[in-house]
């Protein structure tokens, strides 16, 4: 029999060994559970790294003293990863088109079609137009541009009709549409350049034509200008002279204030190749007119008239008994888009912005505008989020704040691609404004993006893909940045290769790394 030391003895011995295997099996468990760091953890060291690299593109050279907006957004897991000042309403410049496309297709479809007609206002009799032709447009801006066709088919149609002269004017009608004007805040050194070009309810080759610029015989002679015949209506200044030889060429277009004319600056060295220069047509009406009439007398159909607007004509043609001789369709909305954000044309987005007015109702800017917030509420956007004053975002007036643009993506989001919306955004180092930009980075070919490029004022907005890839909405815009745009593009483009290249399972690999 043990007597009670012994007994005591061996209870405290037992205790002593299980207490250390129960430490020995906490131990275990410990070095099971706790590798260098956690899935969760890592998790959260690289979206802080990540957080940290869009705060550092921020702070780059040239953008210290910019205002940004800026917002990053998880579609696939709704959650927000980054933000700076994502309600602060910033000038966006053409990443306002965004809305304005989502908008126009929620009104009308992406199947819409402009319509244009031709009508006679005289009887047709022995291959003669006793009377004149009257055009009537909608606001097609892709008639003889990068997204329509020429006027082929509508001088066949004429022929087809039996018209081989016309004894009469070409009338362009463009009551459609209100008179063609600059937007509101549009600064008047843009319009005379193809990006400034007024929008109308007849637009041609996106309303622009082709000056050529030819230095004179030696340094200090007046340059000379020539225009083909169609543009022979557009008045031109020339204030060009030419330069010493070798000397750096400096040409410009000035739709001065007041000034009925364009003036062409500038200088062009002596001895150099003729410059071609694009530059705004001025009035759309008269322009598309006189095109029409000059293509008809080029395919040998006699004009005895001139080239006319329709509000300069007394008395005015009644246009109710007209005969409908051809009726032109353009294409669908969804192929109109394309181009539009692709290459950012302005004219495209003032003519698909009137798309948002009411029907019924004449379609000013005004009318668009008020549609525009409309249906952005609709959509549950506040309706302080945005003060839009144009289509294209060429005006300084128009301002959102990044939160809405991201609404926007949102709403149009579609995870196949194959949206008009989303395939019409310019892919980072493939093609529209982005064709240059981001090569060679985890981001090309990625990042489907709009841009928005004005003075002192960058954007970018639109979806890239993870290296996990998950899909992340994202909206970066800087205003009044003190350094170049070349700077402003660079840091902007930092953040999207810095999203292209976050993953949540792994960490970004550190600078000197061998991975």
């Amino acid at each position: 029999m043990q007597n009670a030391d012994d007994v005591v003895s061996g209870f405290s011995r037992t205790l002593t060994v299980f207490a250390v295997c129960l430490l020995h099996v906490a131990l275990l468990s410990c070095n099971k559970a706790s590798p260098t760091t956690t899935p969760r953890a890592s998790s959260r060291t690289a979206l802080d790294q990540l957080r940290r690299d869009i705060m550092q593109a921020t702070q780059s050279p040239g953008v210290q003293r910019g205002v940004w907006g800026i917002v990053v957004q998880s579609l696939d897991r709704n959650e927000r990863l980054f933000d700076l000042q994502p309600g602060t309403l910033l000038v966006p410049a053409s990443v306002a088109k965004l809305a304005v496309v989502a908008t126009a297709a929620d009104a009308v479809g992406w199947d819409y079609q402009f319509e244009t007609t031709i009508r006679a206002t005289g009887p047709i009799s022995d291959g003669v137009l006793a009377g004149d032709l009257i055009v009537s447009g909608s606001g097609d801006p892709t008639i003889g541009g990068r997204a329509g066709e020429d006027l082929s088919s509508w001088i066949a149609a004429l022929r087809a009709a039996g018209i081989r002269r016309i004894d009469g004017r070409i009338i362009g009608d463009d009551d459609a549409l209100e008179e063609p004007r600059p937007q509101l805040a549009w600064a008047w050194d843009d319009l005379g350049y193809a990006s400034g070009v007024l929008f109308g309810a007849l637009n041609y080759a996106e309303n622009r034509m082709t000056v050529t610029v030819t230095p004179g015989p030696a340094a200090g002679t007046p340059a000379s200008l020539n225009v083909d015949p169609q543009a022979a209506p557009r008045p031109l200044v020339n204030t060009v002279v030419t330069g010493a030889a070798g000397a750096t060429q400096l040409l410009w277009p000035e739709q001065r204030p007041g000034d009925p004319f364009l003036t062409i600056a500038g200088a062009i060295p002596a001895s150099a190749a003729p410059a071609r220069l694009a530059v705004a047509v001025g009035n759309p009406t008269i322009w598309f007119a006189n095109v029409l009439r000059s293509r008809l007398l080029a395919q040998g159909i006699e004009v005895s008239g001139g080239a006319w607007d329709i509000d300069d004509v007394r008395p005015a043609p009644d246009r109710t008994r007209a005969q409908l001789i051809f009726t032109h369709r353009s294409k669908p909305l969804r192929d109109i888009v394309q181009p539009l954000l692709k290459e950012s044309i302005n004219l495209y987005a003032e003519s698909v912005m009137r798309l948002n007015a009411a029907r019924g109702q004449l379609p000013t800017n005004d009318a668009a505008l008020e549609a525009f917030s409309k249906r952005l509420a609709a959509w549950g956007i506040p309706v302080d989020s945005q003060r839009q004053v144009d289509g294209s975002g060429l005006s300084r007036r128009s301002t959102i704040s990044a939160e809405t643009v991201l609404a926007v993506l949102q709403r149009m989001y579609d995870a196949s691609g194959a949206s008009p919306f989303v395939s019409a955004l310019p892919l980072a180092g493939v093609d529209g404004t982005l064709s240059d930009r981001m090569k060679n980075t985890p981001a090309a070919g990625n990042v489907r993006a709009k841009t928005g490029t004005m003075s002192n004022i960058r954007s970018l907005a639109g979806y890239v893909k993870t290296r996990d890839g998950e899909t992340l909405a994202f909206v970066v815009m800087v205003n009044n940045f003190e350094g170049t745009g070349a700077a402003a593009n660079a840091a902007l483009d930092s953040i999207a290769v810095a999203l292209a290249s976050f993953s949540r399972n792994q960490a970004r690999p550190s600078a000197g790394s061998s991975k």
